[in-house]
C-alpha cells in the first residue's frame, strides 16, 4: 500500500496534537511505518525558525516568507524522502494553516500566499487533512490553563474567528481532501470519528 501524508489542523485548542499521536500509534498497530513532525519545524533549521517564529515580533509577510521556508526544508529533506521509503507521514499542520493564520489571520492577500505554495510545493498536497474544528470560545478556554503562551496563541478571540473562517473555506473548497472533524465531542467520541478514517485510508 502507498504510504500516505496526513496532516491536522485547526486553530489552538482545538486538540489535534493529542489526537495526532493517538492517530499514529493505531497506524503503527496496523503494520505501518509512521513519522510524526509538525511546522513550523520538522527539520534543525525548521525548528529554528519555529523559535523566531512563535516569538519575535515581524510583518505579516515576513512570517509568511518565513512559514514556507521552513517548509520547503520540510518537504525536501523530511516528507518526499519518508514517502518514497513507504513511510507514512502525519504533520501538525501544513500549508493550510498559512493560508489560515497569515491568510485569515493577519489578512495576507491569498494570492501572494498561492504564489509561495506553487513555488515551494507545486502541486503536492497531503492526501487528508484533518481538520479540528470548534467554537472559538470553546478553544480559547481550553488553553487558559496554560501558562505559557507564544505570539500566536496570545491572540484576541476575533484573530482566532479569522483563523477559523479560512480553515472552513479551504474544507468546502477541497472536500475530498478535508475530513471535518467536531473537536467539542469527548476525547473517545472524536477517536471513534477517528477510526472510521483510519479504516478507509
Amino acid at each position: 500500500m502507498t504510504a500516505k501524508f496526513i496532516t491536522f489542523e485547526g486553530v489552538d485548542g482545538a486538540g489535534k496534537s493529542t489526537h495526532l499521536t493517538w492517530f499514529a500509534d493505531r497506524l503503527r498497530q496496523r503494520g505501518h511505518e509512521v513519522l510524526v513532525t509538525r511546522e513550523p519545524g520538522g527539520t534543525p533549521l525548521g525548528e529554528r525558525l519555529r523559535d523566531i517564529l512563535l516569538n519575535q515580533p515581524m510583518q505579516a509577510e515576513t512570517e509568511a516568507m518565513l512559514m514556507f521556508a521552513a517548509r520547503l526544508e520540510h518537504i525536501e529533506t523530511v516528507i518526499r524522502p519518508a514517502l518514497r521509503r513507504g513511510t507514512w507521514v502525519l504533520s501538525d499542520r501544513f500549508s493550510d494553516a498559512s493560508f489560515a493564520y497569515q491568510g485569515g489571520g493577519r489578512g495576507v492577500p491569498t494570492a501572494r500566499l498561492e504564489i509561495l505554495e506553487q513555488w515551494v510545493q507545486g502541486g503536492f498536497q497531503p492526501d487528508l487533512t484533518l481538520l479540528f474544528d470548534l467554537p472559538i470560545e470553546v478553544a480559547r478556554q481550553r488553553l487558559s490553563a496554560n501558562v505559557s503562551l507564544d505570539r500566536f496563541e496570545q491572540e484576541q478571540g476575533d484573530f482566532f474567528e479569522k483563523v477559523r473562517q479560512a480553515y472552513l473555506a479551504r474544507c468546502r473548497n477541497m472536500p475530498s481532501r478535508f475530513a471535518l472533524i467536531d473537536a467539542t465531542l469527548s476525547p473517545n467520541e472524536v477517536k471513534a470519528a477517528l477510526e472510521k478514517i483510519i479504516l478507509s485510508v
